[in-house]
């Protein structure tokens, strides 16, 4: 429904309230935000006006004469003097737009409290662009935001250099917290105080990178997992970004992101229009572990899936590129008797491939490795109960290629030259119509041709030098639009398919890929004690079903560390369950164990993908508490990790977070993750025979931590009675 300009709009939804309204003083411009947070309930037109005069600014000295609070857009024109949401310019002029609002339009879904919709509209005539901006409350409290933005000049180009969303921050929000991390130690947690001045993340690299800040969240001091109010940002982007915290020295402070353009990137000639991503906002009134809730859920209602995720056994760890029907024969079979339903064959299975220097691009099956192509190995892994996946890395290319030398301006560069290699590869350029339907054809073709039911989709380099064209014009944008309408083009094709994003492991990790995506890979590091901290923050943004956790040999290949199989398993439980381990060269002992963590992954796939994510506020850092609740709160299992020695000899007692405290519950070791070997001296009493307590002394109080060593965990179910 259209209303009028100067009518404050109020959406509610889990908790959440969004108040807009326009600018006291200047009626015909966009709205602002009144208020983003803890829900108000409902307010009646009074009431809403009345909320809008508390918080109306008023003049301060040597400051504009006339104050207007922040608009949407934050213009500079408007007296915003911090970072503006839209800079570009029009060779010069039409640099320092003022959008005059010219629609208003709400949909508030028909129910109190259900969210809703906003579309607002204005435009600089001077300036000559129009402003398109869509606000959206959805029922699990996220707000989201896009813009779109015409050239309405009668000729000229304008050059748009950002366009981003922000969202307000009441004064109380006085630090900040984001993740950082390289490859192998992606998302490593960091935090700030929040003062004056701005704080940027910009992402270059072309694919989200392994030092994305997933969320940029502000809080009240001190805020943590299970306290404090948080407000948190994403962009759903898998190209360059930008995400930032600002702070005025007039006290309005913002989370704003959005897409970070190259230079010249974006030239809007006459009639044209840019739509920037979605970019997501998340409050939590109780910590880090509502917000991530909210993107849960959500994730959960839009994708929800196939259930029940499947056991995978990916070949890269167990035999590299040494591949033979035989070799993997033998490997699928130890695969079967373990109970694996999904058996993944990773790089190394088209032409020319016997390293990585070379074939990538050439998506035929090799002959010489695999005479009868792919046939034989799928009819026994299906024949053996499982279903098959496949290893492609469709962006990428070897210049020693079929492919490369075939088509050398098939390329992403610029400058006459050709990007540094990485990785001893460089980027096809997707923005090629003959690139983009050489690899829809191709995988097209893979996919009707044998029953391939999952497809591993690498992405293994950054996008460096990344021009298109004989000029070379920046195409980090167009690149990542046209992977995006590949991944969509397939799916239309094949619907049945299930694609995992892998981006030299978790690098390409965010909601613009899991639009297209059932699975993110987290990390190439499957060290268990590496992968604690690599998926404690990973679940920030996605739920555990969605995270590929896999089991490794007993010495991990990335880190050197060897690590008991207790540990192994009971790390990779908390995600999408897989194996990636010569399972031929295991003891039988071994294989017997892991068959049981098998079992129990089976039988608690409904808790562990269905519940709701929990994480214990630490009080030593050398111990780690988190788990799943299931959503009636009548069942959870926790992980107590021992990271490291503690610091006191005595361990403490620790808190099981997320239970329901009305209920009482039965509570005990969970087999096979309550294995005698990983505790020193004598067992803590509640561990050797069931506990029966309330859940409120259970987050209150808690139950005695065992004494671990170092690297090891213990498996806790709590069952209401």
């Amino acid at each position: 429904m259209s209303l009028s300009l100067s009518e404050p709009v109020q959406l509610r939804a889990a908790g959440v309230g969004l108040v807009l309204a326009a600018p006291q003083g200047a009626p015909d411009a966009l709205p602002s935000v009144v208020h983003w947070g803890a829900d108000l309930g409902a307010l009646d037109a009074a009431a809403l006006t009345q909320l809008c005069r508390a918080v109306e600014p008023a003049p301060v000295p040597n400051d504009v004469d006339r104050v207007v609070a922040p608009s949407l857009a934050r213009e500079h024109a408007a007296g915003w003097c911090g970072r503006p949401g839209l800079t570009g310019h029009r060779d010069g002029t039409a640099w320092s737009p003022w959008f005059r609002c010219t629609g208003l339009d709400v949909d508030d879904r028909g129910a109190p409290g259900r969210g809703g919709r906003v579309v607002v509209t204005g435009e600089d005539p001077e300036a000559g662009l129009a402003l398109r901006l869509e606000l959206e409350l959805t029922a699990e409290g996220l707000l989201r935001q896009r813009a779109e933005l015409t050239s309405t000049a009668p000729d000229g180009f304008f050059v748009l250099d950002a366009l981003t969303p922000t969202v307000p921050l009441p004064p109380v929000a006085t630090e900040l917290f984001d993740l950082a991390g390289r490859w192998g130690r992606e998302r490593a947690p960091q935090r700030m105080p929040f003062t004056v001045g701005a704080h940027s993340r910009e992402n270059r690299r072309g694919r989200t990178g392994p030092d994305a800040p997933l969320i940029l969240a502000a809080g009240t001091p001190g805020f943590g997992f299970r306290h404090g109010e948080v407000w948190a940002l994403h962009v759903a982007w898998s190209g360059n970004h930008r995400t930032y915290a600002e702070r005025l020295s007039t006290g309005a402070a913002v989370l704003g992101g959005g897409e970070l353009l190259l230079p010249g990137e974006v030239r809007l000639a006459p009639g044209e229009s840019h739509t920037t991503p979605w970019v997501y906002a998340a409050y939590g009134a109780d910590g880090l572990d509502a917000v991530a809730e909210r993107f849960h859920t959500h994730l959960r209602a839009r994708k929800p899936g196939p259930p029940p995720r499947p056991v995978v056994l990916n070949t890269w760890e167990a035999v590299y590129f040494d591949q033979g029907l035989d070799r993997l024969t033998a490997l699928a079979r130890a695969g079967a008797e373990a109970g694996v339903e999904r058996f993944v064959l990773d790089d190394g299975w088209f032409r020319h491939r016997r390293n990585d220097r070379a074939g990538l691009g050439d998506w035929y099956v090799d002959e010489d490795i695999w005479p009868g192509g792919l046939g034989p190995l799928i009819s026994t892994v299906r024949g053996l109960g499982m279903e098959f996946g496949l290893w492609v890395e469709p962006e990428m290319v070897n210049p020693d290629s079929d492919l490369a030398r075939a088509h050398p301006d098939w390329l992403l560069a610029t400058g006459g030259r050709q990007p540094l290699p990485a990785r001893h590869q460089q980027v096809l350029d997707l923005a090629v119509p003959g690139a983009y339907t050489y690899l829809l054809d191709r995988l097209d073709a893979l996919l009707t041709e044998y029953d391939i039911a999952y497809l591993k989709w690498d992405h293994n380099r950054d996008l460096l030098d990344a021009g298109h064209g004989p000029h070379g014009t920046p195409s980090v944008h167009a690149q990542t639009l046209a992977v995006y309408r590949l991944l969509d083009a397939l799916r239309a094709r094949h619907p049945h398919v299930e694609i995992e994003s892998c981006s030299s492991g978790g690098l390409r990790v965010d909601l613009g890929i899991l639009e297209r995506t059932d699975r993110v890979w987290a990390s190439d590091c499957i060290d268990p004690l590496e992968r604690q901290q690599i998926q404690r923050w990973t679940a920030q943004l996605v739920p555990p079903e969605l995270v590929g956790a896999h089991v490794g040999a007993p010495r991990s290949h990335t880190t050197g560390r060897t690590h008991d199989l207790s540990f192994r398993a009971g790390t990779a439980l908390f995600g999408s369950f897989g194996i990636e381990w010569d399972l031929t060269t295991a003891t039988p002992e071994e294989r017997a164990e892991l068959a049981r963590w098998v079992a129990l992954y089976k039988e608690l796939r409904p808790l562990l993908h269905g519940g709701t994510t929990v994480r214990a506020d630490p009080h030593d850092p050398a111990l780690a508490v988190h788990g799943v609740v299931a959503p009636d709160r009548r069942d959870a299992l926790f992980a107590l990790v021992q990271l490291d020695a503690p610091l006191t000899s005595v361990p403490g007692t620790v808190r099981l977070p997320g239970l329901d405290e009305n209920l009482t519950y039965r509570v005990s070791v969970q087999p096979p993750g309550d294995s005698p070997a990983v505790r020193q001296g004598e067992p803590t009493p509640w561990t050797t025979a069931p506990l029966v307590l309330g859940g409120a002394a259970l987050a209150r109080v808690g139950v005695r931590a065992p004494a671990l060593h170092p690297e090891q965990l213990l498996l806790v179910r709590a069952r209401a009675r």
